[in-house]
């Protein structure tokens, strides 16, 4: 068997080296681009805001036959009616949101300060991989206000213009919508606390 052998020059060499470079390249970078689609697909859908506020969007309604609410820390479930004379906040949160965890000391300051005339709810809205973190992260931000998880019908109706968090909402003492505040910044939390203080004044137990 005669075995035959291609001779090349030096310059075709070089070129067939160039090609192979640019073969490589080429699938490298096609695999980093499939990679960051996956990446894309995988993350979160709901955008975190630290921005200004957005204060002209429109609040739901509670209606006092509704039964849509959460799982409370109990296992029980709850719902916006069980809070009827007193002011309720809800606070849609993720333990992975910076902006949330940036409005839990204004949040547990306004549990504190006014005690059973108010009412104040996280809904946690992370995903299921994030519920599992909950305990721990209220642990560690020493949560001072009730916790749970929203039924789907909820968090449809509250987020279904918008899906931004921190999502604080204010109901008076009858569950009439007061306020809706999208995001979290200094300013927000101090209109947030003026809000909550008329809304407490209102019908005030004396």
């Amino acid at each position: 068997m005669r075995v035959e052998y291609l001779h090349l020059s030096k310059s075709q060499l070089f070129l067939l080296k160039q090609l192979a470079r640019a073969f490589l390249a080429v699938a490298v970078f096609g695999f980093s681009l499939h990679g960051c689609a996956d990446r894309k697909q995988n993350k979160p859908e709901t955008p975190v805001l630290a921005g200004p506020r957005s204060v002209s969007l429109p609040m739901p309604s509670l209606d006092p036959q509704t039964s849509f609410g959460w799982i409370d820390s109990k296992g029980e479930h709850a719902t916006p009616r069980d809070f009827r004379g007193k002011v309720l906040v809800l606070d849609f949160y993720a333990t992975w949101c910076v902006p949330c965890r940036q409005s839990i000391p204004r949040l547990n300051a306004l549990a504190e300060n006014y005690g059973p005339q108010l009412a104040v709810v996280g809904l946690n809205v992370g995903g299921p991989d994030d519920r599992v973190k909950v305990a721990g992260f209220a642990r560690d931000l020493q949560i001072k206000y009730s916790l749970g998880f929203p039924d789907k019908a909820m968090t449809d109706l509250f987020l279904a213009d918008n899906q931004t968090i921190p999502q604080t909402f204010v109901f008076s003492r009858e569950g009439q919508p007061l306020r809706r505040f999208v995001g979290y910044d200094e300013t927000a939390g101090v209109e947030l606390e003026k809000v909550v203080a008329a809304a407490v004044l209102v019908n005030s137990k004396q």
